[in-house]
């Protein structure tokens, strides 16, 4: 949208002085008071302004400046929405082109975008020639009514002043054809560059308060862009139980599901509050020492906040790998990440009762680009084709989500899913067999589940180990050995087994269940610290009538 150009206004018959006198134009990029070149019609502009806080700058072009007022929650389409804008002093004709960085040390420092502009008249003049005179005599009298033509904001508006104060004014939208409802401020960019406040500031110096800033930012605009009215204000919970996933046997499609990669790895919660982190496994124990470059990344996020993820570990080639997960702390080979892909938490706000898609929208606009943290991100409708990527590509498999499930807490729920590459089975370990031949320390685990609780006898597996898996396993369990069975029925073993407690948890490759409820098959895979043996139940597959709203094509 181009200015057309017109007479001059002198310099002198500008407002400026409050605006000159709060800026030094050698160390400001803004623009100094010069000479008007006003168009054949008033313009207006929509500044968008992150300094010590987020907020709007309506201007509008009269007398030859452009009045000014902060708006600190933005314009609103919406007649019923009554915003509050404070007036501030008059800014240049020329400062409807800027948009860049105010530099630290700098009245008003931070990053500016031009979020909206366009034309402006008053109501009653069709023909763009009496407006300056009435829109003053608005201005004057405290009752200022204007229609706007801009990119975003169209139609009627009013700036009434309150009587509060010589500052405040409420700016309210007039019921007309450019009335509509919900949050324009969702849309972020400037109609000028494309680029958002975060664009435009990372352009920007480097140092630590302009880092800061992208952080504030960020925090800012999500909370802006999702209305949290609906999210009750709450104290950040602590030591969650994560909200688990219920096994089923095969893909699908359907549009009102999203889908993400199954991350092999632990699961991890992260709590963020002022800066400390508490990072912390499904089974509560702290994660903080074994990934140290974790928790240091996520004690620059700058909001609180609750996180769930899961903590990988990946190869050189890019892939997860659980071996080295598990030896990370020790042999620090390999490359760790923590993958989020929820938040339960966000600013004060309990989000357990959002809709998982609005969460996740929050989560990626608020979480910052950290070393070893990353968004998950999934793609919707069309799981069919996400697993046979994720199977030929060798991970552990997908999750699927119904979009709009909420977040409950420690309990395993039919809106989110699971479907494995192959099948698996994490058991408690309840004794080990004596070994034979030319096998060291132990010949085969025998192993189990809980049902409710006591702890049911699922088979046995010998195979799948290494020597060092062998001797590992041999040294944690033998402080645990104890003269009975745990088991609620004693199984029997073709070899002597030594009984222990059942404390530790490890995971199986197995071909299925036989009638007698014991796995075909199972070889060892590894062991899982980041589970608790309470926890470990028989994973059968949920049939169709089990999982409600699924199965839609898209």
């Amino acid at each position: 949208m181009s200015w057309n150009k017109g007479r001059n206004f002198p310099i002198e018959k500008m407002g400026l002085k409050d605006y000159t006198s709060k800026r030094k134009f050698a160390k400001t990029p803004e623009p100094p008071p010069g000479p008007v070149h006003k168009g054949d019609r008033l313009i207006f502009v929509v500044h968008k302004h992150a300094a010590r806080t987020l907020h709007y700058d309506l201007r509008l072009e009269l007398g030859g400046v452009l009045k000014s007022w902060a708006v600190p929650k933005g314009p609103s389409l919406d007649p019923s929405v009554k915003r509050l804008a404070v007036m501030v002093e008059d800014h240049p004709y020329d400062y409807k082109d800027f948009e860049g960085v105010i530099p630290e040390g700098n009245y008003g420092a931070g990053s500016v975008i031009i979020w909206d502009k366009g034309y402006l008249r008053h109501p009653e003049d069709e023909t763009w020639t009496a407006s300056e005179r009435l829109l003053e005599q608005g201005l004057n009298a405290g009752n200022l009514k204007f229609v706007l033509e801009g990119e975003k904001l169209h139609g009627q508006f009013a700036l009434v002043k309150t009587g509060k104060d010589q500052r405040s004014w409420l700016l309210v939208k007039k019921k007309d054809a450019g009335a509509v409802g919900g949050n324009i401020a969702r849309d972020n960019r400037s109609v000028v560059s494309e680029r958002t406040l975060e664009d435009v500031f990372s352009d920007g110096p480097g140092t630590a308060p302009g880092r800061k800033m992208m952080e504030r930012i960020r925090k800012e605009e999500a909370s802006e862009k999702e209305d949290l009215s609906d999210a009750p204000v709450a104290d950040m919970p602590h030591r969650i139980r994560p909200m688990l996933a219920t096994l089923i046997e095969e893909p699908f499609n359907d549009r009102e599901w999203i889908y993400e990669v199954k991350w092999d790895g632990y699961r991890a919660i992260a709590e963020i509050r002022g800066g400390d982190v508490s990072l912390y496994s499904r089974n509560q124990l702290s994660l903080k020492d074994r990934f140290p470059a974790i928790d240091e990344s996520l004690k620059k996020i700058r909001f609180d906040a609750v996180l769930d993820g899961e903590i990988v570990v990946v190869d050189d080639a890019g892939y997860p790998d659980f071996h080295l997960l598990q030896d990370y702390r020790r042999s620090k080979t390999g490359h760790p990440f923590y993958y989020v892909f929820d938040l339960i938490y966000f600013d004060g706000h309990d989000l357990t009762g959002l809709p998982l898609i609005r969460r996740k929208e929050i989560l990626k606009r608020a979480l910052p680009s950290l070393p070893g943290i990353r968004y998950t991100d999934h793609i919707a409708g069309d799981g069919i084709v996400f697993f046979d990527i994720v199977k030929e590509k060798g991970i552990e498999g997908m999750v699927a989500k119904h979009s709009g499930s909420v977040y409950q807490a420690g309990r395993r729920s039919t809106q989110w899913l699971k479907v494995k590459s192959r099948m698996t089975q994490e058991a408690v370990i309840g004794g080990f067999t004596e070994p034979g031949g030319a096998r060291k320390h132990f010949g085969a685990l025998v192993l189990g589940v809980y049902e409710r609780r006591d702890l049911v006898h699922i088979g046995r597996t010998g195979g799948g180990f290494s020597d060092k898996a062998l001797s590992e396993i041999r040294e944690k369990l033998g402080p645990l050995v104890r003269p009975t069975s745990p088991f609620r029925v004693e199984p029997k073993t073709n070899r002597a087994v030594k009984w222990v407690e059942p404390q530790i948890v490890c995971e199986v490759f197995f071909h299925g269940w036989t009638n007698d409820g014991l796995m075909r098959q199972p070889t060892f895979i590894r062991l899982r610290e980041d589970k608790s043996p309470g926890d470990v139940v028989r994973e059968r597959p949920a049939g169709k009538g089990e999982v409600r709203g699924r199965g839609k094509t898209a």
